[in-house]
């Protein structure tokens, strides 16, 4: 039947042409985006997730920047040790050639204190970031550095860190204590009295007394030959005192590349599974775009040629 009131033909083909429309829109939206799920009314579910996940990949990022932090920390860390190190054994060196007869020890007990300044300077300056794990305060006993970031089935979510032992890489006591490898008493092996490979600065210029010390020390009495080999002794126990920092700091380098190595996989993985939820197949969109193309002329094409069926009724009246 033919109507003029309603053209059925035309509303088939406007309701074809407008579906084609709405199909072009999201088509040309996920070419525009690269996202085939660009919001929670594409695909509720995936949405949800890939959200998370991107909230968790942010967080492991900072966590990956953190671990670089810690890294650079434990470095400069790792250069203040060794160079202490080496300086100890330049002190160390001193006094081997002070326990020799016939020496002045007043002149190398000047090179001494000259190289106890440069050691209490190299430790002093060891920081990064405002952190120095080589001068702090007795009373820390850690740090603690962010490792970890993960979250469990239920949504919980836990943070690893890394703890560093700072009693083992403590030089210098910053404090009130003399827990530092390098300031604290050592005791003779001789049976004399205790001294600091550092001398303890308080700011007055007044020489330590409890500090390595050959000036008034001669040939003339085995006590003061033994006292300078209690000094080489002393020495010789802090450098294999801070080796053992060093391999500390060694340790706790190598387990914050490998976190961040895992942390920066682990962002590689994170994106790889965002991208399976919600990333659009750019060779089936674009294929797709051109099928919604043809489609669309056709039903441009259709639409006219329904509206001009209505035109045929009016040949009857002539």
């Amino acid at each position: 039947m033919s109507s003029i009131n309603t053209n059925i033909a035309a509303m088939t083909a406007l309701q074809s042409l407008n579906q084609t429309n709405k199909s072009m829109l999201v088509t040309q939206n996920r070419v525009s985006t690269g996202l085939r799920v660009g919001n929670a009314s594409d695909n509720a579910a995936y949405w949800s997730i890939a959200t998370t996940m991107r909230s968790d990949r942010s967080a492991v990022s900072t966590v990956s920047d953190a671990l670089g932090l810690g890294s650079a920390t434990v470095d400069v860390a790792m250069q203040g040790m060794e160079g202490a190190i080496k300086i100890a054994g330049q002190i160390k060196d001193k006094l081997l050639a002070a326990r020799a007869p016939g020496l002045d020890r007043g002149k190398i007990q000047s090179e001494i204190t000259q190289l106890q300044e440069s050691l209490r300077s190299a430790v002093s300056t060891s920081n990064f970031s405002g952190q120095n794990w080589l001068a702090a305060d007795g009373a820390d006993s850690t740090r603690s550095l962010v490792s970890s970031f993960s979250r469990d089935a239920s949504g919980n979510i836990s943070v690893g860190t890394i703890s560093v032992d700072l009693s083992k890489t403590r030089l210098l006591d910053t404090g009130s204590g003399t827990t530092g490898i390098l300031d604290s008493m050592i005791t003779a092996a001789s049976g004399g009295a205790d001294f600091r490979i550092v001398p303890e600065d308080d700011g007055s210029g007044t020489p330590d007394p409890d500090a390595i010390n050959i000036s008034t020390l001669t040939d003339d009495s085995q006590a003061n030959l033994d006292r300078i080999e209690d000094f080489i002794k002393g020495v010789d126990s802090a450098i294999a005192k801070m080796t053992d920092g060093a391999t500390v700091l060694g340790a706790v380098k190598s387990r914050i590349d490998m976190q961040k190595d895992f942390a920066d996989n682990l962002m590689d993985a994170i994106d790889t599974g965002i991208g399976q939820l919600v990333d659009a197949d750019m060779n089936e969109e674009s294929t797709r775009l051109q099928a919604l193309q043809v489609r669309q002329q056709l039903g441009v094409q259709a639409l006219g040629m329904a509206n001009q069926s209505a035109q045929s009724i009016l040949s009857l009246f002539r």
